[in-house]
């Protein structure tokens, strides 16, 4: 029971937590592309629908 491992510190313990939220975020990044690229072409009109607005009133 001679254990010569220090209990983690505060600092390892968030050092740990941040890198699984980063490996988290980048799989979930990682999905959002895979989606994207396997659905159709963007249809959406190029621009902002407001700022036409905004050029049609001058």
């Amino acid at each position: 029971m001679n254990d010569k491992t220090k209990p983690e510190s505060r600092g390892d313990r968030r050092k740990a937590r941040l890198a699984e939220a980063l490996r988290t975020n980048l799989q979930k990044r990682k999905a959002q592309l895979r989606s994207r690229r396997t659905g159709e072409a963007d249809t959406r009109p190029d621009g902002l629908a407001a700022s036409k607005e905004q050029k049609k009133e001058e």
